[in-house]
């Protein structure tokens, strides 16, 4: 096996725990028969690295990261047919844990190496992929103002985060727009859109999680209450486990949607990346249009599915 693999080293908490993998998960290939070449980049380079990395001969394109890295990798590589390997070396690694793949790089490595080869869904939304989420509202303001505090000040991740969350909570947006579907038209008013690739658990240890990721649904979700209070209340319940869909939030699966709002420009999150669209937002599933290594026992087991 060639792997062609592009390393971010601003993942994580800190870049240099990455930048010190690369040695490393070349010996790692190596010690499987594998002959890997490695490319070490900054975030804004990624999506290009990975362009280029699927346009050689390689016969898997590694991307090694967090979920924004994995996102950039599927933008380059969907609909491609071309096999991507991951190796979670971000901070949270949501789209790894989702498939089953282990966090540690020694059997991440193994799993690219001897692993099987599946078919996931990945959301789309204006030509742009995502491999967990989207969002409009609230957590878009929250990542702009951590990434704020973390330039301007040199600010730790989570630190940052911590003032985000605060900063973003005395502001409190409140978006206004209309979702189309296929059933018809909704307008709502509420702190935060969250559209998701296929459906995400609400239950108390599974929050966040998804049991498949071929389902072939997008997985809209809004909080039904539009003030400060009740959205604290909600993110609350959300911790304890206690989340009530009648009550707290609406949820709903389709194939397509389509966000409109009267602004310019909107604000959206994409696996944890803030951009700057232009509405009307077109989002759609691309279901199995992503082909990644995950450990051999889950291809036969299923539990994606």
């Amino acid at each position: 096996m060639k792997a062609s693999v592009v390393l971010n080293v601003a993942a994580g908490l800190r870049p240099s725990p990455v930048r010190a993998e690369a040695g490393r998960i070349r010996d790692l290939f190596a010690a499987l028969g594998a002959v890997a070449c490695v490319s070490q980049v900054r975030g804004p380079e990624v999506m290009e690295a990975a362009r280029a990395a699927a346009s050689s001969d390689a016969d898997v394109v590694v991307m090694g990261g967090g979920d924004g890295t994995m996102s950039a990798g599927a933008n380059a590589l969907v609909g491609t047919g071309r096999l991507m390997g991951v190796l979670p070396l971000g901070t949270l690694n949501h789209f790894a844990r989702d498939l089953g793949i282990p966090a540690d790089p020694d059997e991440a490595v193994r799993t690219i190496v001897q692993g099987m080869p599946r078919e996931v869904d990945v959301g789309e939304a204006n030509g742009r992929v995502f491999v967990n989420n989207s969002s409009i509202g609230l957590y878009p303001l929250m990542v702009s103002l951590r990434d704020a505090w973390m330039e301007k000040r040199g600010m730790h991740k989570w630190t940052a985060m911590g003032r985000a969350a605060w900063g973003t909570l005395r502001r409190f947006p409140v978006v206004r727009v209309s979702l189309r579907m296929a059933e018809g038209g909704l307008l709502v008013r509420t702190p935060m859109v969250f559209i998701g690739n296929n459906r995400y658990e609400t239950r108390l240890f599974a929050l966040g999680r998804r049991a498949a990721l071929d389902q072939g649904e997008l997985w809209v979700y809004f909080a039904r209450r539009a003030g400060r209070l009740p959205f604290v209340r909600l993110a609350a319940r959300a911790l304890l486990g206690r989340l009530d869909e009648a009550r707290d939030f609406e949820g709903m699966g389709l194939e397509e949607l389509r966000v409109e709002d009267r602004r310019r420009l909107l604000h959206v999150a994409f696996d944890g990346e803030v951009c700057h669209v232009a509405p009307p937002l077109h989002y759609r599933i691309r279901p199995r249009a992503l082909r990644v290594m995950v450990p051999a026992e889950s291809v036969v087991t299923g539990p994606l599915s």
